[in-house]
Parts: C-alpha cells; sequence; structure tokens
C-alpha cells in the first residue's frame, strides 16, 4: 500500500507541473498586451512609457525564466499583484476571498445533484422497462438538454419575478446568516445542479441494473430480504464506484465551470473576478486563478482515485 500511495504521490507532482506549465503559458499567449491594460488609451500613443511598463512587468523576458520564477514565488503562495488593481495580492485578496463563496456553490450543487440522482437511478433500475423508468428517464433527459444559464433564467423568472420568494441577484456570506445566505445562494445551486442530477441518476441506473444481475444479489432474494434491504445495502454501494469517479470529477470541472451562473446572479465568486480578468487583460489574476482551480481538479481526483479502496473491498485486496 506504500508503494501505491508513493507512485500517486509522483504521478501527481508530475500532473500538478504539467498542469501548471499549460496554464501558465496558455494565459501568456493569449491575444492583447497587458501594458496598454495598465496604462489605458491616454498611455498608447507613448511607445517609450509601454516599453518601460512591459520592463517593470517583466512581459519582454522569456516565457519559460517568467514561468520558473512564477512558479518558484507560486511555491511559497505568492502568487503576484494584479497589474489593474494595484496593490491586490491574486492569492489573499482574490483567491482566498472569493473561494469560499464558489466551493459552496459547487458543493450545494452536487449535493443536491447527488440527493435527486441515487433515488431516481434507483427507481428507474428497480422498475426497468416500466412506466417510473420511462418517467423518470424523460425527465431526466430534458434536465441534460437544457443549459444552466437557461435553468437559472428560469428560476429567476420563477422565484424572484413572480412568485417574489427569493432574490435575483447578490450574495449573502455564511457570515450574515444562514438563512440569508441560503436565499441567495439556493437558485444559483440549483440552475449548476440540473444537468448533474441528470448525469448521476444515469449513471446510478446504468450501474444498478448491472449489479442487480449479479449472483449474490439472486442469493439474497432467495434469501427472502426485502427489495428494499437488497437496494441499498447490496446493489448501491458496489454501484457507487463510478458514481463517485464522476461526482469528483464534476466538483472540480463546476469550480471552474460556474462562471457563467456567477455572472447570471453577480455572485462574487472566481468565475466571476475571472470574467473582469479577462476583460481588463489581467494576467497574472488570469493564471493564478486559472492555476488553482486546475490544481484543486487534480488533487480532488486522486483523492476520489484512493477513495476506491475504502468503497471496495475487492481493490483494496488486489
Amino acid at each position: 500500500m506504500g508503494r501505491v500511495l508513493i507512485a500517486r504521490f509522483g504521478r501527481l507532482l508530475a500532473t500538478l507541473f504539467a498542469v501548471t506549465f499549460l496554464s501558465f503559458m496558455l494565459t501568456s499567449l493569449l491575444p492583447g498586451d497587458p501594458a496598454v491594460a495598465v496604462l489605458g488609451q491616454d498611455g498608447i500613443q507613448n511607445e517609450e512609457l509601454l516599453q518601460q511598463v512591459r520592463e517593470d512587468l517583466g512581459l519582454n523576458r522569456p516565457i519559460p525564466t517568467r514561468y520558473l520564477e512564477w512558479l518558484g514565488n507560486a511555491l511559497t503562495l505568492d502568487l503576484g499583484e494584479s497589474y489593474i488593481n494595484k496593490g491586490q495580492d491574486v492569492w489573499g485578496d482574490v483567491i482566498v476571498a472569493r473561494f469560499p463563496v464558489t466551493a459552496q456553490l459547487a458543493v450545494m450543487a452536487v449535493v443536491l445533484a447527488v440527493i435527486l440522482a441515487v433515488p431516481i437511478g434507483i427507481i428507474g433500475a428497480y422498475r426497468e422497462g416500466r412506466w417510473q423508468d420511462s418517467t423518470t428517464s424523460a425527465a431526466v433527459q430534458v434536465a441534460l438538454s437544457v443549459p444552466n444559464f437557461i435553468t437559472g433564467i428560469f428560476l429567476i423568472w420563477l422565484f424572484s419575478v413572480q412568485l417574489g420568494w427569493l432574490p435575483a441577484s447578490n450574495w449573502n456570506r455564511l457570515g450574515n446568516g444562514l438563512v440569508d445566505n441560503l436565499k441567495t445562494s439556493i437558485l444559483p445551486a440549483a440552475a449548476l445542479a440540473s444537468t448533474q442530477m441528470a448525469i448521476f441518476s444515469r449513471l446510478v441506473r446504468a450501474d444498478m441494473i448491472a449489479t442487480l444481475k449479479e449472483n449474490y444479489i439472486l442469493s439474497a432474494r432467495a434469501k427472502g430480504l426485502s427489495d428494499s434491504y437488497i437496494l441499498v445495502r447490496h446493489a448501491l454501494r458496489p454501484s457507487s464506484l463510478s458514481l463517485m469517479t464522476i461526482v469528483g470529477l464534476n466538483f472540480g470541472a463546476l469550480l471552474g465551470g460556474t462562471v457563467v451562473i456567477e455572472t447570471l446572479f453577480a455572485i462574487p465568486g472566481l468565475g466571476f473576478r475571472l470574467i473582469n480578468a479577462i476583460y481588463q487583460r489581467d494576467i497574472l489574476v488570469i493564471q493564478g486563478i486559472t492555476v488553482f482551480v486546475a490544481v484543486v481538479y487534480v488533487v480532488i481526483n486522486t483523492v476520489v482515485d484512493l477513495l476506491y479502496a475504502v468503497v471496495d473491498p475487492r481493490i483494496r485486496r488486489s
């Protein structure tokens, strides 16, 4: 087991190095000149001033040199300062301040999706080919076909405009009270959860159908165990491995995929700040957020990979 952990850790480091390098390279090659964004329109005509700003920001140096210097600073959590908002630290003032908002949104979306997907998938598998299966499959297909932002617009129209129950935008942090926080977070989380629920439920249904045909399930039925007991205790756990993988993958993806929803609901998360940084050509902010999300994504997938041995004894023994 120790050798497995060492091998996984080595692979994790190699992956993180590749991810940070590619993220840095791609953001550095974005079109536009950060020096122009710093100086504004008044400084465009002054070529000498533009060159001075590029020199001060280190933009004239080769990209590999800039990457190695950035990586060394990043290891100490120094991701630089915003080009546009002087004095704004990328790690402390941007990522640390805004990540809890995006993380809460992603966690709520995944939890809502799993809570809805597991019973829907179990019903579809248990009643395969019957009207319950057809009904749930049709609902899942609709949820899968509608983009998140369309779902978000519909939720705003229904619960904010028509019913007036919830605010259409803004964000109340947990420090302001749980109820106030939920009022501003439930609609964007539900919009994100709709597509995830459809993916999760399809996966659970497919795995459960295969599991229910295993010999040990037939043996459990022959012993006279109730269907509900068999479904929950014997069939759900071995059918959850694929769900764990997809939940881990999609949670990491949600951290970087909340851009549209955060913009739609005016939520001050990482995605909303990333969009503003792209508009402003704030390279260090773009690099910092992109690399941070990529690193979280890779780490989550490694943790999920290791959790397989906890969930499935067969993998642990092998």
